[in-house]
C-alpha cells in the first residue's frame, strides 16, 4: 500500500440512485485506510440509504438537504466549508438528474453548490437505467462535465435494479477506490506516456495436463503497471497464467500462456511502447516436442524430455529498441545478486535493473513485500516495502533517467 493513499480527505456526494445501497461498503473501506469521509446526500438519496448508517460508519454527521441554508445549520455554509476541506470529491452514484444539474451549473442543493465551489478533483460515477444513461441528453451532460475536467467513470454492464440488463451499474467498491487513488496521486509525470509491462509466469506444456513453470504470481509486475497508471501513463500488460491480483481497472491486459506467446505479444506492442518493463518470470526452456495426449504412467519407470531454449525476450527487445525507448528489467537471483544483475543488464541492453534475492524471507515470488536493488549504470539503491511501494520507487528512479 502506498502511504499517500492513506489519511486523505474525501467528500462523498450520494445522489438518488438505487445503487446508493452500496455506499456504506465504500465508506467502511475508506475508513480502513484512515481517510476522513464527509458525506452529503441529496433529498432523494436520503430515502434510499440511511443517513444514520452512513454517519455511524464515517464517524461524522451526514449532511442533508435540510442543512442547506437552514436556521440551525445554514450559518455554517456547509457547501463552502466542505468544498474547501476536500482533497477529492466523489459523486457516487450520480443520477441523471444530478448530472443534468451539474452540467447546467445549478446550485439548489448542498451537493450541487459544493461541486460548484470546490477546486479539488471531482470523480463522478453515473448509475441509472440503461436507457436513461444512453439518452442523448444524459450523454451530452456527461460530455460537458468531462470537458470541464470532471473525471466521468463509465458504469458497468449487467443486471439493473429496474429489471433491465445493460450499461448502468455502479462499479464495485474496489474500482471506485482505484479511481479515488488515481485522482489523489501526487505525481502525473508519466502522463501521455505508453508503458508496456510483462507480468506473471509462463507455462510450457509437456502434454495437455502437465507443464513446466515457476511460482511467480505476477504481483510485482502488476504493481509496476498499477503505479504507472497512477502517474498518468497508458498501460498495457502482457500477463502470464497467474490469478488476477487486485483490480485491473485502467489497464489493457493481454493474457498469454507460453513464453513464445509472450514474446509475440511483446514484439507486437514494442513500437507503441515508450517504456518496456520486463517483470515476468519467463521460462528459460520448453519441451522440444509437446505430446498430443496425456502421458500414462503405466509401464514407465521414468520419463525423459528434451528441452530447448525459449527466446530471450528482454534481449530481443534490447536489440530492437528504437531511439528514446526506456527498458527496465527484473532479475530474480539466489546468489551473487548485484554481480548477476549487472551482467544481465549489460547483456540485454537495459537501462535499469531491479534485482531481488528470491530466497530471502518476505521477498520474491508470492510475497506481498519485496526488498530490491535498483541498479543503473552509475547508481545502486536498496529499497524495501510493499510491492506497490517498491514499484513506485522504481518509477522514481526510472523517471529521473528516462524523462528530461
Amino acid at each position: 500500500m502506498l502511504e499517500w493513499k492513506r489519511s486523505r480527505k474525501i467528500l462523498l456526494c450520494v445522489t438518488g440512485g438505487i445503487a446508493a445501497y452500496k455506499i456504506p461498503d465504500l465508506v467502511s473501506r475508506l475508513r480502513k485506510l484512515d481517510c476522513e469521509v464527509e458525506i452529503v446526500l441529496t433529498k432523494a438519496a436520503e430515502s434510499i440509504v440511511s443517513p444514520l448508517a452512513l454517519s455511524t460508519l464515517s464517524g461524522r454527521r451526514a449532511w442533508l438537504q435540510d442543512d442547506f441554508l437552514s436556521d440551525k445549520r445554514g450559518f455554517e455554509i456547509p457547501h463552502i466549508h466542505l468544498a474547501d476541506w476536500a482533497e477529492v470529491v466523489v459523486v457516487a452514484p450520480c443520477s441523471a438528474e444530478t448530472a443534468s444539474g451539474l452540467a447546467q451549473g445549478r446550485a439548489e442543493s448542498v451537493v450541487a453548490a459544493a461541486l460548484l465551489a470546490t477546486r479539488a478533483p471531482v470523480v463522478l460515477f453515473p448509475a441509472m437505467n440503461v436507457h436513461m444513461f444512453e439518452h442523448p441528453a444524459t450523454q451530452q451532460n456527461l460530455r460537458i462535465l468531462a470537458e470541464r475536467g470532471v473525471r466521468v467513470v463509465d458504469p458497468e454492464f449487467g443486471s439493473l435494479a429496474c429489471g433491465y440488463e445493460g450499461k448502468g451499474r455502479l462499479p464495485e467498491t474496489a474500482l471506485i477506490l482505484e479511481e479515488i487513488a488515481y485522482a489523489l496521486s501526487p505525481r502525473r509525470n508519466l502522463a501521455g506516456r505508453h508503458v508496456l509491462v510483462t507480468a506473471g509466469p509462463t507455462r510450457e506444456y509437456l502434454d495437455p495436463v502437465r507443464f513446466i513453470s515457476n511460482p511467480s504470481t505476477g504481483k510485482m509486475g502488476m504493481a509496476m503497471a498499477r503505479t504507472a497508471w497512477y502517474r498518468g501513463a497508458e498501460v498495457r500488460v502482457v500477463l502470464g497464467p497467474a490469478p488476477r491480483v487486485g483490480s485491473t481497472h485502467g489497464l489493457e491486459v493481454h493474457d498469454v500462456v507460453s513464453a513464445l506467446a509472450m514474446r509475440d505479444a511483446v514484439m507486437e506492442n514494442l513500437e507503441w511502447a515508450g517504456c518496456v518493463v520486463k517483470a515476468a518470470a519467463v521460462g528459460d526452456y520448453r519441451s522440444e516436442e509437446r505430446v498430443e495426449h496425456k502421458i500414462k504412467r503405466e509401464k514407465k519407470d521414468s520419463l525423459t524430455f528434451s528441452l530447448v531454449q525459449n527466446p530471450d525476450i528482454a534481449a530481443e527487445v534490447g536489440k530492437n529498441r528504437r531511439a528514446g525507448q526506456f527498458l527496465i528489467g527484473f532479475a530474480a537471483e539466489t546468489d551473487d545478486l548485484v554481480q548477476n544483475a549487472r551482467a544481465k543488464m549489460a547483456r540485454k541492453g537495459l537501462d535499469l535493473m531491479v534485482a531481488n534475492d528470491v530466497s530471502a524471507p518476505g521477498s520474491g515470488f508470492g510475497a506481498d513485500t519485496n526488498t530490491v536493488r535498483i541498479i543503473s549504470d552509475d547508481d545502486e539503491t536498496q529499497f524495501s516495502g510493499s510491492k506497490e511501494a517498491v514499484a513506485d520507487a522504481v518509477w522514481e528512479a526510472a523517471v529521473r533517467r528516462w524523462l528530461p
